[in-house]
């Protein structure tokens, strides 16, 4: 049977901050973890070796793959900055017009640094995808 990799664990955000190479990645890292609690009200946790996750739902499709994954989070990852929302939701589409300078994957917004980005929209985002997902998931 398939297991999840990408797990919360017990393993310090700040410590894995401080091991991210570039310092102006690292300086948003810091600014986006307190963005992000403040948002959701959760603590960040690490997912993983590399994903700084908030909050948390368990989903199950219909093909019956099931598991937890973290609500909202991001990655300061060597090339981009990742972040986390849900996708499936057409406000999500919406939001990203406003947000700045980004691409986006099926399920990462990749952003190069915070100055390129609307931290209100930021916000936004956050809070529609934790929205969503708890309306399509409820525990």
């Amino acid at each position: 049977m398939y297991e999840l990799k990408t797990k919360q664990n017990d393993h310090d955000v700040m410590e894995f901050i401080e091991q991210v190479e570039n310092p102006k990645k690292r300086e948003d890292a810091y600014k986006l973890v307190d963005i992000f609690s403040d948002t959701t009200g959760y603590e960040a946790k690490m997912w993983g070796s590399s994903i700084i996750g908030f909050g948390q739902y368990h989903y199950k499709y219909k093909t019956g793959h099931e598991g937890d994954a973290p609500l909202v989070g991001f990655s300061p990852r060597k090339a981009k900055i990742s972040l986390y929302f849900a996708t499936g939701d057409t406000e999500r589409t919406q939001l990203l017009e406003k947000f700045g300078k980004h691409t986006s994957g099926k399920a990462c917004v990749y952003i190069n640094k915070m100055s390129d980005i609307d931290v209100d929209v930021l916000k936004q985002l956050i809070i529609q995808s934790v929205r969503f997902l708890q309306k399509t998931y409820p525990d």
